[in-house]
């Protein structure tokens, strides 16, 4: 089984009130998380879709494989070894997201253009503009 997730987080004023948007399957989240910066809300973003999949696949996580995609070059890069992980901030999210991978049979991150992923964006939009 192969999901496919679609992820973003963004951050109005870096830092500032920040978002995560995330679409897995036919559902939607969002979610306002505070002041921070854009880097910081694309990692929570990830942490979030991962943890939705476990509770949307269950029992079933272990043999599934995820594929999680981001208009985030720094996210990408980062989770794919291309790029090192130099900010304090973005480590303990970054081992946080390594563990959840775990619990699945494989976790993909794939690097989209943003206009790909208009709709995890307007689901940011959406929370920010409730801050409003």
């Amino acid at each position: 089984m192969k999901l496919v997730i679609y992820i973003d987080g963004g951050a109005r004023g870096n830092p500032g009130p920040a978002a995560v948007g995330v679409l897995i399957g036919n559902k939607s989240y969002q979610e306002r998380i505070g002041n921070t910066t854009n880097n910081v809300a694309e990692y929570k973003a990830a942490v979030f879709a991962l943890k939705k999949a476990k509770q949307f696949l269950g029992k079933e996580k272990a043999k599934s494989e995820i594929e999680v995609r981001t208009d985030s070059e720094l996210l990408y890069k980062q989770l794919n070894a291309k790029y090192k992980i130099k900010d304090k901030e973005l480590q303990p999210l970054f081992i946080e997201l390594w563990n959840l991978q775990q619990d699945f049979k494989k976790v993909k991150f794939i690097h989209i253009a943003r206009e790909e992923n208009r709709l995890a964006d307007r689901l940011v939009n959406q929370a920010l503009n409730t801050l409003l």
